[in-house]
């Protein structure tokens, strides 16, 4: 991928016009892989990182999480917010949202029980920058989940990636994280069955990654 590349797909305008060509760009449920990993951990504050329309975030705040939503685009995030109104008080106290560049945010180090990115497609090495930015952000006894789409799906036309660059496996994840701080919970290639804009449904794979801190020894 050229850097010209990079800089158009990843920009705040790209993003916003995106989101502009409709009125919803994303289904409004939360990611199944977020609902699977998550439902039976006990709320606290989480991150969600690249948030978009924000149906991740007001899922987590229905279970009782406190919610930062993050994304580049300022459109995307209106949005969020109005849903999270909608959706009642209980769910809008709980949510803020912030519009960041994720290619050079840092976020406070240990502030999160939670920190999830899901389908975050970025190039090597501004992925494997972020992952590292984003794991620090997890307190100890909190969770990484990160989600992404598997290379076995190269030629997925449901919106997601086109490139093998922009796809990673869990295992690639995994690797990247500190074995003495971290306990691996899930690496796994999972599918599941997408229907095409023409119909036809598929089986596409997700790369999942679930990995918690270990608390400092002597704790």
């Amino acid at each position: 991928m050229s850097h010209e590349h990079e800089t158009i797909l990843f920009t705040p305008e790209f993003w916003d016009e995106r989101y502009l060509t409709a009125t919803q760009i994303w289904s409004g449920n939360p990611n199944s892989r977020l609902v699977e990993q998550v439902t039976n951990l006990a709320p606290g504050s989480a991150l969600d990182v690249g948030c978009g329309e924000g149906a991740d975030a007001i899922w987590l705040a229905e279970q009782g999480w406190q919610v930062t939503g993050v994304d580049v685009s300022t459109v995307a995030l209106q949005r969020a917010a109005e849903r999270a109104a909608a959706a009642g008080d209980a769910v809008a106290e709980r949510t803020s949202w912030q519009q960041v560049d994720v290619l050079t945010w840092d976020p406070f180090p240990a502030q999160f029980d939670l920190v999830s990115a899901q389908f975050m497609q970025l190039p090597p090495p501004s992925l494997e920058s972020v992952h590292r930015r984003l794991a620090a952000a997890v307190r100890p006894g909190g969770s990484l989940l990160i989600v992404g789409h598997h290379p076995a799906d190269l030629h997925a036309s449901d919106g997601g990636p086109d490139r093998h660059e922009l796809m990673f496996t869990a295992e690639q994840v995994a690797a990247a994280l500190d074995a003495e701080e971290w306990t691996i919970v899930v690496t796994a290639t999972l599918p599941r069955q997408r229907t095409d804009p023409d119909g036809q449904t598929r089986t596409i794979h997700d790369a999942v990654l679930h990995a918690v801190r270990r608390a400092p020894s002597g704790q």
